[in-house]
């Protein structure tokens, strides 16, 4: 814990931990609001799909921004931004003028503006702590970002089945005004380097990501993995809760997985394995669990160890995935090399989530959730035939992620 003597760096943790509260609500209140409207799972499709697509469009100039300007300066307008399309969201629905058009267009904005910040978000860590406290510091902002998501599920499944996914997204908008405050608290930082045409910077972070076979390879991996998840869990996972164990419980079996999200940091701040990239990966198997829960027996006695068990594996490969890169990619490049991580293993999001509902409706939604728990566990042994990444260990030297003074 002696990490959060670094006043930037609990600022960080403060302002990010927040946002996850926002973030693990909104797609909640999201989900029944479009339910409310229509009750179609191809509607709510196309809303949570247009989000992804306008975020995997601009994740490559939000990657170029955070190399070039001040990542907390980008991180406060995100956050400026998500309050203000999480309220409209949220007066549309109150006063009764929401529409499924109008809650896709916030959706795009929103999922624009979250493109811009997203490259800044994983990269800025290794400014606000010393080297060799990345590891303590990584699994500790998770701890906390998941602590507040189990908090942020929980209150928007309950606001949503009580009060309505309107006043969910009024806790949504606090949320982020909150988290804009604490970024403003970490400041932004001057960054000295040669100011070269966009492109020359894009083609400078694919040589870096490229370069690296265990990092496409991963990469490869997520495109199908993310798509199959989130498919069946952000479109699937609320009508088959809506129509067996309720919105309430949904909420309580998302935080459920968030819960072994933080069971797993909590592991990872005593142990990670010298091969953490190996395990990491191989435990995304585990994955598939949730949707098969979903698929075969939608029961909570059955869903939340399944979830659980998701959370922790979710959490394992996620620091070692985020330690990976910090320890052998360049600070001057990280966050292009992010925003090319991030764009592909989120492109094909948009193709699930637009395609799941068809699909379902087509096979029957326990037939879809199957396929999506079958693709995962293949693509995952797929992804373990890679040497680098069962070779791949942590290093006790980082490359040089420091940065000038304070603006």
């Amino acid at each position: 814990m002696g990490v959060l003597s670094h006043a930037r760096f609990r600022w960080l943790a403060a302002a990010r931990t927040t946002g996850y509260l926002g973030n693990a609500a909104a797609p909640i209140a999201l989900s029944f609001a479009v339910l409310d409207l229509t009750g179609s799972v191809s509607d709510l499709g196309i809303v949570v799909g247009i989000r992804s697509i306008a975020n995997v469009l601009l994740l490559l100039a939000g990657g170029v921004l955070a190399d070039r300007l001040p990542r907390a300066w980008l991180l406060q307008g995100s956050s400026l931004a998500a309050a203000a399309t999480s309220a409209l969201m949220a007066v549309a629905v109150l006063t009764g003028f929401a529409s499924v058009p109008l809650l896709a267009v916030i959706a795009l904005v929103n999922g624009a503006v979250a493109a811009i910040a997203l490259p800044a978000s994983a990269s800025i860590t290794p400014e606000t702590v010393p080297a060799e406290l990345l590891q303590p510091a990584n699994a500790i902002l998770r701890i906390g970002t998941n602590t507040a998501a189990i908090t942020g599920a929980t209150v928007g499944g309950l606001l949503a089945a009580s009060a309505g996914p309107g006043w969910a997204m009024v806790v949504v908008a606090a949320a982020f005004l909150v988290e804009a405050g604490g970024y403003l608290k970490v400041g932004g930082t001057r960054v000295n380097r040669p100011r070269t045409h966009p492109l020359t910077d894009l083609r400078e972070g694919w040589s870096e990501f490229v370069s690296r076979r265990w990092v496409w390879v991963v990469v490869l991996q997520f495109m199908i993995v993310n798509a199959a998840m989130v498919g069946g869990e952000q479109v699937l996972g609320p009508a088959v809760a809506d129509e067996t164990f309720g919105r309430a419980g949904w909420g309580v079996a998302l935080a459920c997985q968030t819960v072994g999200a933080v069971a797993g940091g909590l592991l990872a701040t005593r142990w990670l394995p010298r091969r953490a990239l190996f395990v990491g990966v191989a435990l995304i198997v585990l994955m598939a669990l949730p949707l098969l829960a979903l698929g075969l027996a939608p029961r909570l006695v059955v869903l939340l160890p399944a979830l659980f068990l998701c959370g922790v594996a979710m959490e394992l490969f996620t620091l070692a995935w985020d330690l990976s890169l910090q320890q052998n990619v360049p600070g001057d490049k990280l966050a292009r090399v992010y925003s090319y991580d991030m764009i592909g293993s989120f492109v094909a999001v948009p193709a699930g989530q637009l395609a799941v509902g068809p699909v379902a409706l087509a096979v029957g939604s326990s037939a879809t959730l199957v396929g999506c728990a079958v693709l995962i566990v293949a693509v995952t042994l797929a992804a373990l035939t890679s040497r680098e990444i069962r070779t791949l260990r942590r290093v006790s030297r980082t490359p040089d992620h420091t940065v000038p003074e304070q603006a």
